[in-house]
């Protein structure tokens, strides 16, 4: 089937999920699953970005001519991005392409921190901060919530997660929610509690 002249071709892209164990202090909210010093890496994407400015993302990016693999991708845009050493990271695989509304098909590419290296933000044009959260602290119920979006007659509900970083929501948000359900590492939380992202 032919796609519309208007409907412009998704573009490949990867993330990095990448988990480390925690070198600050533990997580706050306790629970058997999930170690209290297990972490993911996130990033505030800059203001100015054309693509979700200002929201809390896994580090990564478009598929460029050099990257001979979506890992390559995701670890570049990280290093690109946090300045984090790509040899430190064992990558464990990678998780069903997801469509976006920005028009990308992005490939969750996950990874063990094994040798870690220092991070922050390398590009203010690219992020506004880099940090790094327990995991158990995203299990937390009390930092669980829906993220609703009202379009007119149209809603979209979403989970997200209260961070004292601001919230995570959209894209990054499913993952990680996936993640946690498929691994059975959630927790029961009251899916009653909205937000609506600033903006909309």
């Amino acid at each position: 089937m032919r796609r519309r002249a208007q409907e412009p071709a998704s573009r490949s892209a990867a993330v990095l999920v990448l988990f480390g164990v925690l070198d600050a202090e533990p997580a706050q909210h306790r629970c058997a699953s999930v170690p209290a010093d297990l972490d993911v890496l996130l990033v505030v994407r800059a203001s100015g970005l054309r693509d979700h400015p200002g929201e809390i993302a896994f580090p990564g990016g478009g598929v460029e001519a050099q990257d001979a693999t979506l890992q390559a991708t995701a670890l570049r845009e990280a290093w690109e991005e946090t300045g984090l050493d790509p040899a430190g990271v064992e990558v464990l695989g990678l998780l069903p392409a997801v469509p976006t509304v920005s028009r990308f098909e992005v490939t969750p590419v996950v990874g063990w921190w094994r040798e870690q290296s220092r991070v922050g933000v390398v590009d203010a044009g690219e992020s506004a901060a880099v940090f790094r959260v327990p995991v158990a602290d995203l299990v937390d119920p009390a930092h669980r919530c829906v993220s609703v979006l009202r379009r007119g007659s149209e809603e979209w509900r979403m989970p997200a997660f209260q961070l004292p970083q601001g919230l995570l929501w959209g894209f990054t948000a499913g993952i990680v929610a996936g993640l946690l359900d498929e691994l059975g590492w959630s927790e029961p939380w009251d899916e009653g509690v909205e937000v609506t992202p600033a903006g909309y």
